[in-house]
């Protein structure tokens, strides 16, 4: 049996008191999946453009970019969770069919 070794990330840290398991960029309140929306969203940055204008380093970003890919099922679950409390409170539409 193998053990998938748990990566290190020297960018990246989990929050203390947060309602999220997933990693953040380290000292920021950004989650690694809003690194990955701003890169793959509907209008996005480069890792590059991303870097400057939250003033983190390019290699923060790529961690992010890295992090979400490896842990693509737990941020699912923490978006899908997320929208299932915006339905609840009336702020967000209902589930689309």
């Amino acid at each position: 049996m193998t053990n998938k070794a748990e990566t290190r990330y020297q960018h990246l840290e989990p929050r203390p008191g947060s309602n999220y398991r997933q990693l953040f960029l380290k000292g920021r309140r950004i989650r690694a999946a809003v690194v990955d929306q701003a890169i793959h969203g509907p209008d996005p940055f480069t890792p590059e453009e991303l870097a400057r204008e939250y003033q983190v380093p390019l290699e923060a970003v790529l961690e992010a970019l890295d992090y979400v890919a490896q842990n693509r099922p737990l941020i699912e679950q923490e978006r899908d969770h997320e929208a299932a409390r915006l339905r609840a409170r009336g702020l967000l539409g209902p589930t689309p069919e």
